[in-house]
Protein backbone atom coordinates (compact mmCIF):
# COMPACT_ATOMS: atom_id res chain seq x y z
CA UNK A 1 0.00 0.00 0.00
CA UNK A 2 1.40 3.47 -0.79
CA UNK A 3 0.33 5.09 2.55
CA UNK A 4 0.78 2.22 4.88
CA UNK A 5 0.95 3.32 8.74
CA UNK A 6 1.61 6.73 7.56
CA UNK A 7 -0.20 9.33 9.81
CA UNK A 8 -2.35 12.00 7.62
CA UNK A 9 -3.99 15.18 8.85
CA UNK A 10 -6.31 16.76 5.94
CA UNK A 11 -7.99 20.41 7.30
CA UNK A 12 -11.55 20.31 5.54
CA UNK A 13 -11.98 16.81 6.47
CA UNK A 14 -15.46 16.87 5.77
CA UNK A 15 -15.54 18.21 2.15
CA UNK A 16 -15.84 17.05 -1.22
CA UNK A 17 -11.67 17.12 -2.07
CA UNK A 18 -11.12 16.32 1.68
CA UNK A 19 -13.43 12.94 2.40
CA UNK A 20 -12.46 11.82 -1.36
CA UNK A 21 -8.59 12.17 -0.20
CA UNK A 22 -9.45 10.08 2.79
CA UNK A 23 -10.91 7.80 0.94
CA UNK A 24 -8.02 6.95 -1.10
CA UNK A 25 -5.52 7.42 2.03
CA UNK A 26 -7.39 5.03 4.02
CA UNK A 27 -7.52 2.19 1.40
CA UNK A 28 -3.98 2.90 0.57
CA UNK A 29 -3.15 2.54 4.49
CA UNK A 30 -3.19 5.38 6.42
CA UNK A 31 -4.14 6.53 9.87
CA UNK A 32 -6.55 9.24 9.58
CA UNK A 33 -7.13 12.48 11.42
CA UNK A 34 -9.99 14.47 9.98
CA UNK A 35 -10.74 18.19 11.33
CA UNK A 36 -12.91 20.68 10.27
CA UNK A 37 -14.98 22.98 11.59
CA UNK A 38 -18.52 20.90 10.82
CA UNK A 39 -19.04 17.97 12.86
CA UNK A 40 -21.82 16.13 11.19
CA UNK A 41 -19.79 16.51 7.81
CA UNK A 42 -16.85 15.19 9.84
CA UNK A 43 -19.00 12.69 11.26
CA UNK A 44 -20.19 11.56 7.77
CA UNK A 45 -17.33 11.32 6.15
CA UNK A 46 -15.89 8.78 9.11
CA UNK A 47 -18.38 6.69 9.16
CA UNK A 48 -18.43 5.87 5.32
CA UNK A 49 -14.32 5.02 5.91
CA UNK A 50 -15.11 2.84 8.87
CA UNK A 51 -17.39 1.13 6.95
CA UNK A 52 -14.28 0.02 5.00
CA UNK A 53 -12.65 -0.64 7.62
CA UNK A 54 -10.22 2.50 7.69
CA UNK A 55 -8.90 4.28 10.92
CA UNK A 56 -9.96 7.52 11.45
CA UNK A 57 -10.43 9.80 14.27
CA UNK A 58 -12.09 13.53 13.76
CA UNK A 59 -11.88 16.50 15.67
CA UNK A 60 -13.35 20.22 15.22
CA UNK A 61 -11.05 22.55 14.54
CA UNK A 62 -10.62 26.48 13.28
CA UNK A 63 -7.74 25.57 10.48
CA UNK A 64 -7.70 29.73 10.87
CA UNK A 65 -6.73 29.43 14.10
CA UNK A 66 -3.03 28.84 15.07
CA UNK A 67 -3.64 27.93 18.71
CA UNK A 68 -6.28 25.31 17.78
CA UNK A 69 -4.27 24.01 15.01
CA UNK A 70 -1.04 23.69 16.97
CA UNK A 71 -3.39 22.07 19.86
CA UNK A 72 -4.39 19.41 17.40
CA UNK A 73 -1.64 18.72 15.33
CA UNK A 74 0.78 18.33 19.14
CA UNK A 75 -2.24 15.92 20.21
CA UNK A 76 -2.02 14.13 16.80
CA UNK A 77 1.54 13.90 17.13
CA UNK A 78 1.66 12.53 20.90
CA UNK A 79 -0.97 10.25 20.24
CA UNK A 80 0.88 8.95 17.36
CA UNK A 81 4.35 9.30 17.67
CA UNK A 82 4.63 10.91 14.23
CA UNK A 83 3.24 13.36 11.68
CA UNK A 84 3.58 12.49 7.84
CA UNK A 85 0.88 14.07 6.11
CA UNK A 86 -0.82 17.11 5.82
CA UNK A 87 -3.18 18.11 3.80
CA UNK A 88 -5.23 21.47 3.65
CA UNK A 89 -8.05 20.98 1.79
CA UNK A 90 -10.03 24.01 3.48
CA UNK A 91 -12.62 26.52 0.78
CA UNK A 92 -13.90 29.48 0.72
CA UNK A 93 -16.97 30.53 -0.80
CA UNK A 94 -15.82 34.09 -2.94
CA UNK A 95 -16.86 36.41 -5.81
CA UNK A 96 -16.12 35.74 -8.87
CA UNK A 97 -17.25 36.75 -12.38
CA UNK A 98 -17.39 40.20 -11.72
CA UNK A 99 -15.46 43.10 -13.04
CA UNK A 100 -13.02 45.27 -10.79
CA UNK A 101 -15.52 48.02 -10.63
CA UNK A 102 -18.06 46.05 -9.18
CA UNK A 103 -15.78 44.22 -6.67
CA UNK A 104 -15.17 45.28 -3.55
CA UNK A 105 -12.19 45.42 -1.58
CA UNK A 106 -13.50 43.37 1.38
CA UNK A 107 -14.91 40.65 -1.57
CA UNK A 108 -11.57 40.88 -3.42
CA UNK A 109 -9.84 40.16 -0.13
CA UNK A 110 -12.08 37.31 1.32
CA UNK A 111 -9.82 34.79 -0.71
CA UNK A 112 -6.59 35.62 -0.83
CA UNK A 113 -6.83 36.41 3.47
CA UNK A 114 -8.56 33.07 3.60
CA UNK A 115 -6.78 30.89 1.94
CA UNK A 116 -3.53 32.22 2.43
CA UNK A 117 -4.09 32.65 6.70
CA UNK A 118 -5.42 28.96 6.49
CA UNK A 119 -2.67 27.56 4.96
CA UNK A 120 0.05 29.03 6.59
CA UNK A 121 -1.59 28.12 9.99
CA UNK A 122 -2.07 24.24 9.01
CA UNK A 123 1.91 24.39 7.27
CA UNK A 124 3.24 25.90 10.37
CA UNK A 125 1.96 23.77 13.14
CA UNK A 126 2.63 20.84 10.68
CA UNK A 127 5.83 21.50 10.10
CA UNK A 128 7.19 21.86 13.54
CA UNK A 129 6.30 18.33 14.14
CA UNK A 130 7.97 17.30 11.09
CA UNK A 131 11.38 19.21 10.96
CA UNK A 132 11.82 17.60 14.69
CA UNK A 133 11.48 13.98 13.29
CA UNK A 134 13.56 14.70 9.64
CA UNK A 135 9.92 13.86 7.41
CA UNK A 136 6.90 14.46 6.15
CA UNK A 137 4.61 15.83 3.26
CA UNK A 138 2.62 19.35 3.63
CA UNK A 139 0.00 19.41 0.38
CA UNK A 140 -1.83 22.60 -0.84
CA UNK A 141 -4.67 23.14 -3.40
CA UNK A 142 -4.48 25.92 -5.92
CA UNK A 143 -6.31 26.42 -8.81
CA UNK A 144 -5.80 27.25 -12.42
CA UNK A 145 -6.75 31.19 -11.89
CA UNK A 146 -2.83 31.52 -10.60
CA UNK A 147 -2.11 31.36 -14.27
CA UNK A 148 -5.63 32.66 -16.08
CA UNK A 149 -6.69 36.17 -17.67
CA UNK A 150 -9.77 37.52 -17.75
CA UNK A 151 -12.84 39.12 -16.17
CA UNK A 152 -14.09 38.05 -12.56
CA UNK A 153 -11.02 36.34 -11.76
CA UNK A 154 -9.00 38.67 -9.77
CA UNK A 155 -9.85 37.40 -6.09
CA UNK A 156 -9.13 34.01 -7.22
CA UNK A 157 -6.19 34.69 -9.47
CA UNK A 158 -4.42 36.67 -6.15
CA UNK A 159 -4.81 33.45 -3.83
CA UNK A 160 -3.66 31.05 -6.48
CA UNK A 161 -0.63 32.68 -7.28
CA UNK A 162 0.08 33.43 -3.90
CA UNK A 163 -0.38 30.28 -2.92
CA UNK A 164 1.44 28.42 -5.14
CA UNK A 165 4.63 31.02 -4.50
CA UNK A 166 4.02 30.07 -0.67
CA UNK A 167 4.31 26.07 -1.19
CA UNK A 168 7.18 27.05 -3.25
CA UNK A 169 9.28 29.03 -0.63
CA UNK A 170 8.13 26.94 1.84
CA UNK A 171 9.44 23.89 -0.14
CA UNK A 172 12.91 25.32 -0.34
CA UNK A 173 12.91 26.26 3.26
CA UNK A 174 11.86 22.69 4.53
CA UNK A 175 14.04 20.27 2.06
CA UNK A 176 16.77 20.91 3.86
CA UNK A 177 15.06 18.99 7.14
CA UNK A 178 13.79 16.25 4.70
CA UNK A 179 9.99 17.51 4.04
CA UNK A 180 8.24 18.21 1.13
CA UNK A 181 5.96 20.36 -0.16
CA UNK A 182 3.42 19.70 -3.03
CA UNK A 183 0.44 21.81 -4.35
CA UNK A 184 -1.57 20.29 -6.75
CA UNK A 185 -3.91 22.77 -9.12
CA UNK A 186 -7.19 20.92 -10.25
CA UNK A 187 -9.58 22.72 -12.69
CA UNK A 188 -13.06 23.02 -11.30
CA UNK A 189 -14.60 19.89 -10.20
CA UNK A 190 -18.52 19.13 -11.03
CA UNK A 191 -18.31 16.03 -8.96
CA UNK A 192 -17.75 18.15 -5.81
CA UNK A 193 -21.33 18.12 -4.42
CA UNK A 194 -20.39 19.01 -1.11
CA UNK A 195 -18.35 21.77 -2.03
CA UNK A 196 -19.14 25.52 -1.85
CA UNK A 197 -18.21 25.86 -5.78
CA UNK A 198 -21.79 24.72 -6.80
CA UNK A 199 -23.31 27.94 -5.56
CA UNK A 200 -20.41 30.15 -6.41
CA UNK A 201 -20.50 28.37 -10.18
CA UNK A 202 -24.35 28.85 -9.77
CA UNK A 203 -24.18 32.50 -9.53
CA UNK A 204 -21.71 32.95 -12.28
CA UNK A 205 -24.28 31.35 -14.44
CA UNK A 206 -26.87 33.12 -13.57
CA UNK A 207 -25.01 36.37 -14.39
CA UNK A 208 -24.23 35.24 -17.54
CA UNK A 209 -27.30 34.03 -18.58
CA UNK A 210 -27.04 30.30 -19.37
CA UNK A 211 -27.56 27.59 -17.44
CA UNK A 212 -25.00 25.61 -14.74
CA UNK A 213 -24.94 22.32 -16.88
CA UNK A 214 -24.63 24.58 -20.12
CA UNK A 215 -21.50 26.88 -17.82
CA UNK A 216 -19.85 23.30 -16.63
CA UNK A 217 -19.87 22.44 -20.39
CA UNK A 218 -18.34 25.74 -21.85
CA UNK A 219 -15.66 25.16 -18.81
CA UNK A 220 -15.24 21.58 -20.41
CA UNK A 221 -14.68 22.19 -23.83
CA UNK A 222 -11.93 25.04 -23.10
CA UNK A 223 -9.97 22.14 -21.92
CA UNK A 224 -7.46 19.68 -24.20
CA UNK A 225 -9.39 16.15 -22.85
CA UNK A 226 -12.63 18.28 -23.61
CA UNK A 227 -13.43 17.24 -20.33
CA UNK A 228 -13.47 18.49 -16.50
CA UNK A 229 -10.70 16.47 -13.87
CA UNK A 230 -13.01 14.21 -11.34
CA UNK A 231 -12.77 14.06 -7.59
CA UNK A 232 -11.41 11.10 -7.34
CA UNK A 233 -8.65 11.44 -10.10
CA UNK A 234 -7.33 14.26 -7.71
CA UNK A 235 -7.24 12.45 -4.81
CA UNK A 236 -5.52 9.75 -6.15
CA UNK A 237 -2.84 12.40 -7.01
CA UNK A 238 -2.56 13.83 -3.80
CA UNK A 239 -2.19 10.21 -2.17
CA UNK A 240 0.55 9.15 -4.92
CA UNK A 241 2.46 12.90 -3.94
CA UNK A 242 2.73 12.08 -0.74
CA UNK A 243 3.61 8.42 -1.07
CA UNK A 244 7.51 7.54 -0.56
CA UNK A 245 7.37 6.98 -4.38
CA UNK A 246 7.44 10.63 -5.08
CA UNK A 247 10.39 11.21 -2.36
CA UNK A 248 12.30 13.49 -4.96
CA UNK A 249 9.02 15.62 -5.47
CA UNK A 250 9.26 18.66 -3.71
CA UNK A 251 8.33 22.66 -4.59
CA UNK A 252 5.93 21.94 -7.38
CA UNK A 253 2.72 23.01 -8.61
CA UNK A 254 0.76 19.78 -10.17
CA UNK A 255 -1.45 20.72 -13.44
CA UNK A 256 -4.18 18.50 -13.04
CA UNK A 257 -6.43 21.31 -14.96
CA UNK A 258 -6.89 18.41 -17.68
CA UNK A 259 -5.31 20.60 -20.16
CA UNK A 260 -7.14 23.73 -19.59
CA UNK A 261 -3.50 25.09 -18.96
CA UNK A 262 -0.47 23.81 -20.41
CA UNK A 263 2.98 24.04 -18.85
Amino acid sequence: MLLDRKVAVIHGGGGSIGSATARVFAREGARLHLAGRSLPRLEAAASALREFGGSVEIAVVDAMDQAEVDAHVDAVAEREGRLDIALNAVGFDHVQGLAIADTSLEAYLHPVTGYLQTNFVTAKAASRVMIAQGSGVILTISTPGARLAGTGLIGNAAQSAGLEGFSRALAGELGPAGVRVVCVRPHALRDASESYTLGMFGRIADAGGTSLDDWWNGLAATTLLGRLPQLDEVAEYLAFAASDRAASMTGVISNLTAGALVD
